[in-house]
């Protein structure tokens, strides 16, 4: 009997949470997936599930068990697949970023580098939402901001310009604001951030922004800004179409914030893969290009 035997049954059905469902993923049966974990809590003489007839739950001792066999599996696994790949991306690199970047940019940037590839599959998964990369089994995020996770290493990609705006019928009834304090006396469009950044020179200003309208989608709210409910705060590429024809007009110049960066954040060690390795150059090279290319509308 091996040592490993039983680990890749017991953290199927942690993950899952039931031993029918760990039993499918595994390609197993119940009955086997049962017997292995069984067999397992015996050799490490310990119970580690709780076990009713409804769920299955981690016992505390599980729960520390499966941290660290979690660990081990991921380092094996990417241990073969370093080896098996021989510097030729293959399998599935599963991929998060948020909607609006994902579906304009990422998603077709990924798109061709799975066709330069026959042996690689790419699933990208659109969502505002930050995962936990490795607990949710992540190669790759798209994010910007900052990147505080000391498990996780970033690589910056690219990085996209935040302009304030607002619509030229909007501004002929409430007036220009001078400063961002006067900001406080505007209706603001509130998107995904809440907090809107500024600089004046060597000071970074923050403003809390509120108004009467709030979405999470970056092109509702730049719709309601040229209706004229407001000023916004958006990146480029959501703004520049619009200002190019003169739907909206740019405020507070003077006081521009800082050019936000775009990383590409994975788990250490999936670095040393080639789908990822490789994704994230593809990705140096094209995503900045892709975002400051001139829109078509």
């Amino acid at each position: 009997m091996s040592k490993w035997d039983g680990i890749d049954e017991f953290l199927s059905v942690a993950v899952t949470g039931s031993f029918t469902k760990g039993a499918r993923a595994l390609g197993m049966s119940t009955t086997h997936v049962s017997r292995a974990i069984m067999a397992l809590e015996r050799r490490v003489e310990a119970q580690l599930f709780h076990r009713t007839t409804r769920n299955v739950r981690l016992t505390d001792t599980g729960q520390a068990f499966f941290e660290r066999c979690e660990r081990i599996a991921q380092e094996r696994d990417e241990a073969i697949a370093l080896i098996c790949e021989r510097g030729e991306p293959q399998g599935e690199l599963r991929v998060t970023c948020s909607t609006a970047m994902g579906e304009r940019f990422v998603a077709p940037i990924l798109r061709r580098f799975a066709g330069q590839h026959p042996r690689l599959s790419v699933s990208i998964d659109l969502s505002n939402r930050v995962v936990d990369l490795a607990s949710e089994g992540y190669d790759l995020a798209i994010r910007t901001g900052t990147v505080a996770d000391p498990r996780l290493i970033a690589t910056r990609v690219a990085s996209r310009t935040l302009y304030t705006c607002a619509a030229p019928s909007y501004l002929s009834s409430a007036g220009r604001p001078d400063g961002v304090e006067a900001l406080a006396d505007h209706d603001c469009i509130v998107g995904t951030a809440t907090t809107w950044h500024f600089r004046h020179g060597n000071r970074e200003i923050v403003h809390q922004a509120k108004g009467r309208f709030r979405c999470n989608s970056g092109h509702a709210v730049i719709e309601a800004c040229v209706a004229g409910f407001g000023v916004c705060q958006l990146p480029d590429f959501y703004i520049l179409p619009y200002l190019k024809h003169g739907m909206v007009e740019l405020l507070l110049e003077d006081a521009q914030p800082d050019d936000e960066p775009i990383w590409a954040v994975y788990p250490q060690r999936r670095h040393l893969l080639p789908k990822v390795a490789q994704a994230v150059e593809l990705l140096q090279r094209e995503l900045g290009r892709a975002m400051n290319r001139p829109s078509a509308s």
